[in-house]
């Protein structure tokens, strides 16, 4: 293809853009994109297999996805008389909101660092986005996020609760406040992927606000590789979403190992405990180290300064362990690295190698 034709079909910002970077993991001990090491026991996967063997894969799905969105609600806390909107991973979810909402000069606002698809969406569907700073230490800054809203008035407001990539679990009064200042002028969707290990919700205050949206997803639980998230709101905004929603997102084999695991959630629960006693672990073993800052953390990842990050990143590279330069990703993040927490073994491998490259560092 002449680079003529590709200037003048592709928007010239979607050119100055690069592809989402996912760095192959074959060999090392992956702590970079927050999964869940665990897997199911082999009597599940066992019975997973033979429930996939039986689907018919040669049927478009059924496009309500009705046992599966009951099954959401059920085990998943939704409010009685609330659904759920389906997606391909909580990132369609983001998409088809930016779409429905994309109206001339219509604005989306979020704290920074936050996650990088807020936007990436909005700016594909032809949105203003506005990053608003954290504090220095991560938190929320409330007044800043007050003055934005009164001034911009977004159409979206996205609020991660904990935030990725700090981990950090915004104080609820302040969330309150926020919602109640964009009020109808917009909605607020706070995005709970990592609730599992938060352990606080918005889910079941949706009845309290008409403008909440309160996105999940089971990556966090253990489903990355199926890729399915879910959003609860009242009736008549999921009404509008389901329009932009594409008929057939989810797709037969995802819909079926779904609705398996959702019947045995004590398991992933159990595995979600175990993540958080590791969580403090890990960050108890991280605050020994001389010079490293473990900032909290109530997702199933631990963000660290450091001096000298990208000398430290390099030498855990070389020792066969790969985490997130966090510095790469916002300018608040210099000298940061986020890891994931993983099992007990993985944990003390990480440790190892990054005292080995922090001596080497020196």
């Amino acid at each position: 293809m002449s680079k003529s034709l590709v200037e003048r079909i592709i928007r010239a910002d979607v050119r100055a853009l690069s592809a989402y970077p996912v760095p192959d993991a074959a060999g090392f001990v992956k702590l970079d994109a927050m999964e869940n090491p665990y897997t199911l026991s082999q009597a599940l996967r066992d019975e997973l297999g033979q429930r996939l063997a039986a689907v018919a894969l040669n049927r478009y799905p059924v496009p309500s996805y009705t046992r599966l969105k009951e099954q959401l609600c059920r085990h998943m806390g939704v409010p009685a008389g609330f659904d759920v909107l389906l997606g391909n991973g909580s990132d369609e979810l983001i998409s088809i909101v930016s779409v429905a909402c994309a109206q001339a000069g219509a604005k989306v606002l979020a704290p920074e660092p936050g996650f990088v698809m807020y936007g990436v969406s909005a700016r594909f569907a032809g949105l203003e986005y506005i990053g608003v700073p954290l504090k220095a230490d991560f938190t929320l800054d409330r007044d800043a996020m007050l003055a934005a809203i009164a001034e911009h008035r977004p159409a979206i407001t996205y609020l991660a609760y904990p935030n990725n990539p700090t981990g950090t679990l915004y104080d609820a009064a302040d969330i309150e406040a926020v919602i109640r200042a964009v009020g109808d002028d917009g909605i607020v969707v706070v995005d709970e992927a990592y609730q599992p290990f938060a352990q606080e919700s918005f889910m079941p205050r949706l009845p309290e606000f008409n403008n909440l949206v309160v996105m999940r997803t089971v990556s966090k639980l253990g489903l990355a590789g199926i890729r399915l998230g879910y959003m609860a709101a009242g009736a008549a905004l999921l009404q509008e979403f389901d329009k932009v929603r594409p008929p057939y997102n989810i797709n037969v084999l995802t819909q079926a190992a779904a609705e398996f695991v959702l019947d045995h959630t004590a398991e992933l629960d159990r595995q979600a405990a175990a993540l958080r006693n590791a969580r403090t672990a890990l960050a108890a073993a991280l605050v020994e180290l001389d010079g490293i800052e473990v900032f909290p953390s109530a997702a199933n990842f631990l963000l660290i300064r450091l001096a000298n990050a990208d000398k430290v990143f390099a030498g855990l590279l070389q020792r066969k362990v790969l985490v997130k330069n966090a510095g790469k990703m916002h300018p608040s993040l210099q000298n940061c690295l986020r890891v994931n927490v993983s099992t007990p073994e993985e944990n003390s491998l990480f440790l190892i190698a990054l005292k080995e490259s922090l001596q080497e560092r020196i």
